[in-house]
């Protein structure tokens, strides 16, 4: 099912052009027309998904072994030192458009990009009750 509104799904549809690198019944890897470095792709869904909280989890699947293909090819024709994968899920967490989509960035030394956090102090009993807490909401 596919967002009328949603232009990741008219992209990964084929209703709007864009610089296909692959394709296939489930996915279409688009090259980024705002890249972060040269080559940066998306692996768009052909199914609406709005984020990681929707998405299938044979969907996902897939994709992860398809992101680790588009690095592998990324790395044997671009000649990038190293791949960043990301995955956005709220506007908070950087996310501008709401159809789950994966970023694949070829890095380049001397790049210019920083993709990270900030590493902050933690405190170890906070530290454990969290765990703690995360733990129990997986069982």
């Amino acid at each position: 099912m596919t967002d009328k509104d949603c232009i990741f799904c008219k992209i990964a549809g084929g209703n709007i052009p864009s610089l296909t690198v692959y394709e296939d019944e489930q996915f279409r890897v688009i090259l980024d027309l705002s890249p972060a470095t040269k080559g940066h792709a998306l692996i768009l869904p052909k199914q609406h998904y709005a984020n990681i909280f929707e998405i299938d989890e044979h969907v996902l699947k897939d994709l992860i072994v398809l992101a680790k293909k588009v690095a592998t090819a990324m790395k044997e024709t671009l000649n990038c030192d190293g791949v960043n994968i990301v995955q956005n899920n709220g506007e908070v967490a950087g996310q501008t458009v709401f159809h789950f989509h994966m970023h694949i960035i070829p890095r380049y030394k001397d790049d210019g990009q920083v993709i990270g956090w900030n590493p902050q102090e933690s405190d170890p009993e906070v530290q454990a009750q969290l765990a703690a807490k995360i733990g129990q909401a997986l069982k």
